[in-house]
């Protein structure tokens, strides 16, 4: 091959490139240093075409080639994504979906100033904690209400500020390992708290309780395990159990409910998930639990309890470095407002989404199958189960019915065909299952349903 040196020399310059009207409008765009940059990486990459006896491309190509590498340096990393896996509260694609109304507040205050920590009637600094304390108070029976940035954060801060240097009894089966790899009782020891366990790890009664408490006792722990069952020969405390004893001697309950559930989600034919107002009817002196699983708002911890122990974790140091920003504040008031007016199933997109009948999922499963079928694309329904997820109602699941895509009736591989869906303009998030790539509608917002079809035509038709 002999290589057509003459090719080279009909290369532009950057700077020529750059004194183009298309040049300059890339400039304005994303600034003249960056363009720049852009330009010498495609002249680059040009040569290296004409070295393998290539021709030289035209100005108009090589800007827009620098356009489309600035327009890919420039897209958001974290963005959105369709989630079509089935799973309702998907850690990894960022659990739960705030309604619309709760986006619309945090636009509110996320573009403006607020009162965030001041009293608009008493003209002077007021606090954050007490835009979401009366909601929760009313919609859980508390006394008090506290809200930090995350669970693991309210779990620290109550143990950190009611245990420190006294011993937290908790039973073997709730030493749980979160997502993430987080175990509890690492978290827990951060507190600068010693953890007592006691019974075993499928039986644990309140008389192993009994006989640790000594003197350096302070709080008996209860951890849900909301992510893993144990069944069998079993046998646990309840918070009643517990509170009973505690208060008999002087000491604490804490309950780490984790998922935070509101609503009863036997009605939706899912199992019993222990609720913060059962928990303190039983007697607990602190619940915790999270804003963004079963509760559907923004990540968030909530503490609700006893007025003198919800005081003394408000007061501790440690609650400045775990407090509620604004725009948080904003979604979590919203979410919450939703359960006051018996809203949830209609405005809070998970509990749409749990309560959605099977028969408006096979409705819209078949419009998505009619629709490729216009355009010669071969999909079939098929029965499945959606589950919980997110560390919520381990091993529940909900019957749905999957949009299913054969592995011989698309062009590609099904795993190429599940990174081409992940590349769409917004990502489609699908699953395969026995030679077959799965789209379950239960967790893709009805809105989002032209998304999901356009995505699938653009790859097949």
């Amino acid at each position: 091959m002999t290589l057509d040196t003459n090719q080279f020399r009909l290369l532009p310059s950057v700077d020529e490139l750059l004194r183009t009207p298309p040049g300059e409008a890339l400039s304005a765009a994303f600034s003249r240093p960056l363009t720049a940059s852009a330009l010498r990486f495609c002249l680059a990459e040009a040569r290296d075409k004409i070295r393998a006896g290539g021709l030289c491309p035209s100005s108009e190509s090589l800007l827009a080639a620098a356009e489309l590498q600035l327009q890919q340096r420039f897209l958001p990393h974290l963005r959105p994504v369709i989630n079509a896996t089935g799973v309702i509260i998907n850690t990894n694609l960022g659990r739960a979906p705030l309604s619309l109304e709760a986006l619309q507040a945090v636009d509110r205050i996320s573009t403006g100033y607020s009162n965030l920590e001041y009293d608009v009637e008493a003209g002077m600094r007021g606090s954050r904690h007490t835009h979401v304390e009366q909601v929760l108070k009313d919609l859980t029976g508390a006394e008090a209400a506290l809200v930090t940035n995350n669970n693991a954060a309210a779990v620290l801060l109550g143990l950190s500020a009611l245990a420190l240097g006294h011993e937290v009894v908790i039973s073997r089966g709730q030493l749980v390992e979160i997502g993430g790899g987080f175990r509890v009782p690492d978290v827990l020891r951060q507190s600068g708290c010693q953890l007592v366990e006691v019974g075993t790890t499928n039986r644990t009664r309140i008389a192993d309780y009994a006989a640790a408490i000594t003197e350096r006792t302070a709080i008996l722990l209860s951890v849900h395990p909301s992510n893993f069952l144990i069944t069998g020969f079993t046998e646990s405390t309840s918070i009643a159990e517990l509170a009973e004893l505690a208060h008999a001697r002087d000491l604490l309950v804490m309950d780490d409910l984790g998922s935070g559930c509101l609503l009863n989600c036997e009605k939706y034919g899912l199992s019993h998930e222990p609720t913060p107002q059962e928990s303190l009817e039983a007697g607990a002196d602190v619940v915790c639990f999270s804003g963004d699983k079963l509760l559907g708002g923004p990540q968030a911890g909530i503490l609700v309890g006893k007025a003198a122990v919800i005081a003394r974790l408000a007061k501790h140091p440690l609650m400045r470095a775990v407090r509620i920003d604004k725009m948080t504040l904003a979604a979590l008031e919203t979410t919450l407002r939703h359960y006051q007016r018996g809203e949830a199933e209609t405005k809070i997109p998970i509990w749409r989404m749990i309560s959605t009948p099977t028969e408006k999922l096979i409705q819209r499963v078949d419009s998505w199958v009619q629709q490729l079928k216009q355009h010669g694309i071969t999909a079939r329904t098929q029965v499945g189960m959606s589950t919980i997820g997110g560390g919520s109602l381990p091993g529940e699941t909900l019957p749905t019915t999957l949009l299913a895509l054969d592995a011989d009736s698309v062009p590609y591989a099904l795993d190429t065909l599940s990174q081409r869906l992940r590349a769409h303009t917004t990502p489609v998030i699908t699953r395969i299952l026995h030679d077959t790539l799965l789209l379950d509608p239960r967790t893709v917002l009805e809105e989002q349903d032209t998304e999901v079809v356009s995505a699938l035509l653009t790859l097949l038709a």
